[in-house]
């Protein structure tokens, strides 16, 4: 099963690329064959030379969608920006074959915020756009607020977010 997990931001080492690399772990050490898109990566033009009118123009933009569509599930981790999802997430989406890319894939969202709400406004919007493009999106969604208290040196320090991630790995494995 062909897992790919991106990430949400194009931001430098944003703590969502280190919850990306810890949810790669955790599924590698399943024996899922999963790879990570990092929204880092999009060339800096890809709103102007890869979307609309210049779909499939962009040899760049071109690999990163590729490996979405090519997915069997997708895993988001989203942080929360001014109560939603970052715009580039937005435009990245909207770089997907329409109506068709993410049409019967299976997802799995993450949030994260430095406030108290884990990023649950950004899911809900984007558990609204995944539905109305005919994806599935699994119940179990992880709220990881104030992510900076709880991670040190890279990693994860609080139990009960490791078993939140635990089970929603257990659950998308088997969604």
């Amino acid at each position: 099963m062909s897992i790919t997990i991106v990430v949400g931001t194009n931001r430098d080492n944003s703590l969502s690329e280190v919850i990306a690399e810890h949810y790669q772990t955790l599924l590698q050490a399943k024996g899922s064959d999963c790879q990570i898109v990092n929204l880092q990566d999009l060339p800096a033009d890809f709103i102007i030379s890869a979307l609309y009118k210049n779909s499939g123009k962009n040899p760049q933009f071109n690999l990163i969608r590729e490996a979405v569509v090519a997915a069997e599930k997708l895993i988001f981790i989203v942080p929360e920006y001014n109560g939603s999802f970052p715009g580039v997430l937005k435009a990245f989406i909207d770089g997907m074959p329409y109506p068709k890319g993410f049409e019967d894939k299976k997802i799995a969202l993450v949030g994260l915020s430095s406030g108290v709400q884990g990023g649950a406004l950004a899911l809900s919007h984007l558990n609204d756009i995944f539905s109305y493009l005919n994806a599935h999106v699994l119940g179990n969604k992880v709220k990881l607020i104030q992510i900076e208290k709880n991670m040190k040196d890279g990693k994860i320090t609080n139990d009960l977010y490791n078993q939140l991630i635990d089970v929603q790995i257990e659950k998308f494995l088997k969604f």
